[in-house]
């Protein structure tokens, strides 16, 4: 699933043009068309997309892995989900005759100026949403990492109110924004934090250290236009700096002693058992 970095990516990529595409603010919609039915979350009645004939696009933006289109009177928001992509390409001019889809395809945008944008869906989880306002969708969203309002006391009191593992605490978007797998057993392992530590038995120090290798991490994934692990996302080359994940086995970089994956809250985890020691059998329970 792209995370944070990925659909920072994309975005930058969707504004200031990029990925093979050009720029698309300031374009105006000529037609919508979906093609996968399911992929709209709100409203259920497609017709409704419709109304963004005629509107401008005037932002684009991020937030946590939401992609927010900002038109004249509407939002559109995308979750990418596990396999969801877009890409910009030259329509031709004759409405009839609009560039060939691609097989996933599941919704277009034929703007103006012979430009469409398409979001591609290979497993059909990705999900589309027309509102007028984006509290709607992504309200309940917690902050972003990359926010310079969160500070170390801040976070800390966030990790102390809640008694979570820390690794599933992390990857839950109410709590922060934007987190996934990579990038969360990227931050652990540069903070030297085990991933079932408890959130709650985290000192102050800790925490600001935690926070400072998260921004790191995600930081240097947006540098490297993200980690392409797969067939979904491509562009990226963080993947070739990981130092602990999809590394089992391996080398740390820092010790030398082999990388090891474990399940935690039911997702691969991949971390070092020498520079991320376990606290004490009673934070593991």
């Amino acid at each position: 699933m792209p995370e944070l970095p990925e659909v920072e990516t994309i975005v930058q990529a969707l504004k200031s043009g990029g990925r093979g595409g050009r720029p698309l603010l300031g374009l105006t919609v000529d037609e919508v068309s979906l093609l996968w039915p399911r992929s709209l979350a709100e409203p259920m009645e497609s017709l409704e997309l419709q109304r963004l004939k005629g509107q401008c696009l005037l932002d684009i933006k991020r937030r946590g892995k939401f992609i927010q289109f900002d038109f004249d009177d509407d939002l559109l928001l995308f979750h990418l989900r596990m396999s969801g992509d877009m890409r910009v390409a030259n329509s031709l001019d004759d409405p009839e005759d609009r560039i060939s889809l691609q097989k996933h395809d599941r919704f277009v945008i034929y703007f103006n100026q012979s430009t469409s944008l398409f979001f591609n869906d290979t497993r059909k989880f990705g999900r589309i949403w027309l509102v007028k306002t984006a509290d709607q969708v992504t309200g309940k969203l917690g902050p972003e990492p990359l926010d310079e309002s969160l500070g170390p006391m801040q976070f800390h009191e966030k990790l102390q109110a809640s008694h979570r593992q820390i690794k599933p605490l992390l990857l839950d978007q109410t709590f922060l924004a934007g987190l996934g797998n990579i990038y969360t057993d990227e931050s652990l392992h540069q903070a030297g934090i085990h991933p079932m530590r408890r959130s709650s038995d985290l000192t102050l120090q800790q925490a600001g250290r935690l926070l400072e290798a998260i921004r790191s991490v995600l930081s240097e994934g947006i540098r490297r236009n993200g980690a392409s692990i797969d067939w979904i996302y491509r562009g990226g080359d963080f993947q070739n700096y990981f130092k602990v994940y999809q590394r089992t086995g391996e080398k740390c970089f820092n010790c030398g002693q082999p990388i090891q994956r474990i399940l935690v809250g039911q997702r691969g985890t991949h971390f070092c058992p020498h520079c991320q020691p376990v606290p004490g059998n009673e934070n593991l329970t």
